[in-house]
């Protein structure tokens, strides 16, 4: 006959095997379409693997509970109160603030492979001083590189983003970008807080009015995606959407050359 140790620790193990298998079979994002995005979907599948530990576990406890200490025919009251355990007590307070400062060093790991911790103050090809404070964003570029990514201006306004190509003098309400290439955004409100949000390309800014920030990436795969205000801007946030379109280099420029601007010379 197995003593309670070994029940234990057999229903505990079944409870980690069954979260991980469902955390690294179990995808409940949608598709990879930028370089950030499998570096996200690993922190994304941490934390699925940790809820779901928590959530069966918990389930188990609540489900024997009801059996073992519910309340017998003979008994009268509630039974003897439990108080003063101080075992437990540590246990269920070191526990978690182990999970959560892991946690939190993993995240910090995983914005600064994002780009989220590189220097933002660059000489931004978009900007109009070299003395302009970007106050945040994400940035998978150095300094040298900035030259060579294409360069988009977006304005977010109550309740639409338009998007400023300065190479080709025009705006779009549509955001085009060729595959496979750096993109690099300096991103401005008109009114109120917005946010810049990609699910595919598992990237998200806030855009502040009155301060700049930036947004690298480099989408992966060709398709059309749709971009969301993910921050409350007003009564018709829910509305405000755009897509942005990845095309391969000779689509891209096709569709670049027929919307540009051409110089006239009088």
């Amino acid at each position: 006959m197995l003593n309670k140790n070994i029940y234990l620790i057999l229903i505990i193990s079944l409870v980690f095997a069954i979260s991980f298998w469902i955390g690294f079979n179990v995808n409940l994002l949608p598709a990879e379409a930028s370089i950030n995005a499998p570096i996200y979907d690993e922190l994304f599948k941490i934390l699925f693997i940790i809820g779901l530990i928590i959530f069966i576990g918990m389930t188990i406890a609540v489900i024997y509970s009801l059996f073992k200490f519910r309340k017998r025919n003979d008994q009268i009251g509630d039974g003897i109160a439990l108080e003063g355990n101080l075992s437990l007590e540590i246990v269920w307070t070191i526990i978690p603030s182990i999970i959560v400062l892991l946690i939190g060093l993993y995240s910090y790991n995983i914005y600064d492979r994002m780009g989220g911790m590189r220097e933002l103050n660059h000489n931004h090809e978009m900007m109009s001083s070299n003395s302009e404070k970007i106050w945040a964003g994400i940035s998978q570029t150095s300094d040298n590189q900035v030259s060579n990514n294409l360069s988009i201006e977006v304005s977010a306004m109550q309740f639409a983003f338009l998007f400023n190509y300065p190479k080709g003098n025009f705006i779009s309400g549509e955001l085009h970008v060729p595959v496979d290439q750096k993109v690099s955004m300096k991103m401005e409100s008109k009114d109120v807080i917005h946010a810049f949000w990609v699910p595919e390309f598992r990237i998200k800014q806030d855009i502040i009015p009155g301060q700049p920030t930036v947004l690298n990436f480099t989408p992966t795969k060709v398709g059309k995606y749709p971009i969301i205000c993910a921050e409350l801007c007003g009564p018709y946030h829910g509305g405000m959407r755009a897509s942005i379109i990845v095309e391969e280099e000779s689509d891209y420029n096709d569709w670049f050359n027929k919307n540009k601007k051409t110089e006239v010379n009088l």
